[in-house]
């Protein structure tokens, strides 16, 4: 009588675990950085609609000055360090998983960011006084 054999032998379950290793090794960081730079867009998307606003508020007002913010998010914090009749500065403070990074954003429409703590999820990160960085390197979004 022949037996049939069942389940799998050790070196296929082997086998299976190393490709699932190498396959982790690999997408669990580039996904941690997709959700990284996701978040950024939460605070790109803020300060750039904040500028027609304050914009609005010169126009009716000849100040910056008193302008509403955005609400807080999980990710950011937002505020305008300085707002005057002549200029302003808004911006965007990483908190949370965001910790470390700070965009800016001023009524000539230079933007910086400011790497606060290279550890983290902004590990490899650079900042820049003339764009917002939204990867590593300190390559900036368009």
């Amino acid at each position: 009588m022949k037996r049939s054999a069942r389940g799998f032998t050790l070196i296929e379950v082997m086998i299976t675990v190393a490709i699932i290793g190498i396959l982790s090794a690999v997408a669990i960081p580039a996904y941690s950085n997709y959700v990284v730079r996701a978040r950024t867009t939460e605070a790109f998307s803020a300060l750039a609609g904040m500028q027609p606003g304050l914009e609005q508020q010169w126009a009716n007002t000849r100040s910056f000055a008193g302008y509403g913010l955005p609400p807080d998010t999980a990710n950011f914090t937002y505020s305008l360090p300085t707002a005057s009749e002549s200029a302003y500065t808004a911006q965007a403070v990483g908190k949370g998983k965001m910790a470390g990074v700070t965009y800016t954003v001023n009524q000539s429409n230079t933007r910086t960011t400011v790497i606060t703590s290279a550890t983290g999820p902004f590990v490899g990160w650079t900042g820049s006084s003339t764009c917002w960085v939204d990867r590593k390197g300190g390559l900036c979004t368009e």
